[in-house]
């Protein structure tokens, strides 16, 4: 399992990643309702990374995508986010 602070790091990564295109940041943004001046205001906060990162283990392909940007397992990115996510969170999939 990986340490908060490995999980935050590679959370950094994945919200690089996803912000990095604009449609991928369209959908991010349409799926979880935040507007261009809230995802500024939520940047660098654990919620937003929680919630981009549930974005991304939600979408197969997006998350599958992310990991070989990152060259990383996808398993890797899943338990970022249950370790960044809310508390049952890691019950799922477990």
């Amino acid at each position: 399992m990986l340490s908060e602070s490995a999980a935050e790091a590679l959370g950094a990564r994945v919200f690089d990643y996803v912000t990095g295109d604009p449609g991928r940041l369209l959908r991010f943004m349409e799926s979880s309702g935040l507007s261009p001046d809230a995802l500024r205001q939520a940047a660098g906060t654990p919620e937003l990374a929680a919630g981009l990162l549930d974005h991304v283990v939600a979408d197969e392909e997006l998350l599958l995508a992310c990991a070989g940007a990152l060259e990383v397992a996808p398993e890797q990115i899943t338990q970022a986010w249950r370790r960044l996510g809310p508390p049952d969170a890691g019950e799922f999939g477990a």
